[in-house]
C-alpha cells in the first residue's frame, strides 16, 4: 500500500513540475494571471507532493505546514547575498530551486499553491479510499 502511496505523489510531482516548466516556457500563452503566478504555485505545490511522497505516513496537515515552512524559507533566503550562494542562483536548478530576488507576492503564490494542492491531497484520497473498499 504504501509503494503505491509513493507511486502515486511521485507522479503527482512529476506532472506538477512538468506544468510549471511549462508554465515558465509557454507562459506568453496563458492568460495574463496564470502567466504571473503559476509557476510560483506549481513549484510550492510540487514541494508538498513531495514531502508527501517522501514521508507518507505523516499527516496532510503536516506537509502542509513543512511545505509552507520551507518555500517561505526559500523565498527569505534569496535576501541573503553571498558570493557562492549567488553562483548557485545563476545555474538553472539553482534558480529554479532557489529563485533570484526577494518578493511578497511570492509568499502568497507559495501559499496558494501549497493550499491547492493539499486540498487536492485531501479529496483525491477521500475518493481513492473509498475505491478501495468496493
Amino acid at each position: 500500500m504504501l509503494i503505491r502511496e509513493r507511486r502515486i505523489y511521485f507522479i503527482a510531482v512529476v506532472i506538477t513540475m512538468a506544468a510549471g516548466l511549462a508554465s515558465r516556457r509557454y507562459g506568453n500563452m496563458l492568460p495574463a494571471f496564470l502567466h504571473d503566478h503559476a509557476g510560483d504555485a506549481l513549484w510550492a505545490g510540487m514541494i508538498y507532493f513531495g514531502f508527501r511522497m517522501v514521508w507518507i505516513r505523516r499527516s496532510k496537515a503536516w506537509a502542509f505546514l513543512l511545505s509552507f515552512v520551507f518555500s517561505w524559507v526559500i523565498e527569505f533566503s534569496q535576501m541573503i547575498q553571498m558570493p557562492w550562494l549567488n553562483e548557485l542562483r545563476s545555474t538553472m536548478l539553482g534558480a529554479l530551486i532557489l529563485g533570484h530576488g526577494f518578493l511578497v507576492i511570492d509568499l502568497v503564490r507559495y501559499a496558494a499553491g501549497i493550499l491547492c494542492t493539499f486540498v487536492i491531497d485531501h479529496y483525491f484520497l477521500s475518493n481513492r479510499r473509498s475505491l478501495y473498499e468496493h
